[in-house]
């Protein structure tokens, strides 16, 4: 399936063809006006329409954020609209791409459609921002972010060689569960934590983290380690190059091990949320007044 975004400008692929060549990125010219197009419109929500929509939402709130908090509210804010846009976008090529559809483990390995890549420029512009925003606040976000958009990042781009695009798009609904997390940080802010609608939504939170990067996620990594290890025994032509498979595991691996460590503290924190009392304690506070 072709792209259906629009048709690369000229000078753009121009510009992108010495990196692609240097990095051996062979399809990056034909996504590079997806990619930058994509940095540039998340750092102007997160500078520019974040700040004056949540001032006019949450007037009684965001205003008397700290500095800190407000930029975790923009980074928020950004990932609200990235989530629900390449969600939509990575499911409508899964389920209309034909071509992917039908795939044998040599193309899933080293195969391309022109609709994948738009979804993978898309993300990497998502990511190359993100991995910025992450740097310049670390502070803020702390490291597990900052390795999370690194990793994320190469994922992405690796999918330019052409290599492993296939499961480049299922790692991407790895983002199904983020709208959920945005709002579950937001009902924090928001003096809502405790609250039906926090528990409700803290259900599908771990629901969709769970069912998304836990459970379809470690499916894929399994059946991308099965189609890699084919390549690398069945050589042919295409051989992959031993530190190719290296980075790119490692990379999804990090992943997936930071998937499985926010799972556990996303249920400590959800549970708490919602823990009762404890009658020793209260009773405690009983007697002291």
């Amino acid at each position: 399936m072709r792209d259906p975004f629009l048709r690369p400008p000229a000078l753009l692929v121009r510009a992108a063809e010495p990196l692609s060549q240097s990095l051996a990125l062979k399809t990056l010219p034909l996504h590079v006006h997806e990619i930058l197009p994509a940095f540039c419109i998340y750092e102007f929500i997160n500078r520019i329409v974040s700040p004056y929509v949540s001032a006019r939402l949450a007037p009684q709130i965001y205003p008397q954020l700290s500095r800190k908090t407000k930029i975790n509210w923009n980074v928020h804010f950004v990932s609200m609209v990235q989530s629900c846009f390449i969600n939509t976008l990575a499911l409508w090529v899964i389920c209309v791409d034909r071509e992917r559809m039908q795939m044998s483990w040599k193309e899933r390995v080293w195969g391309y459609t022109g609709a994948g890549g738009m979804v993978q420029g898309f993300a990497a512009g998502y990511f190359a921002w993100d991995l910025l925003a992450s740097s310049l606040d670390i502070d803020v976000h702390g490291w597990g972010a900052l390795a999370h958009a690194a990793s994320a990042l190469t994922v992405s781009m690796m999918g330019f060689r052409p290599f492993v695009n296939y499961y480049g798009l299922n790692f991407i609904l790895y983002e199904l569960s983020t709208p959920f997390l945005n709002i579950h940080w937001w009902l924090d802010k928001a003096g809502m934590t405790g609250s039906t609608l926090q528990l409700v939504n803290g259900i599908a939170l771990l629901t969709t983290f769970g069912g998304s990067r836990l459970v379809w996620g470690t499916y894929q990594n399994y059946r991308m380690y099965t189609d890699i290890w084919r390549a690398i025994q069945n050589p042919g032509e295409l051989p992959v190059p031993s530190w190719l498979a290296i980075v790119y595991l490692a990379s999804t691996t990090a992943l997936s091990g930071l998937n499985f460590y926010w799972f556990g503290n996303m249920v400590q924190t959800v549970a708490k949320r919602f823990e009762k009392p404890n009658r020793t304690q209260g009773e405690t506070k009983t007697k002291k007044q």
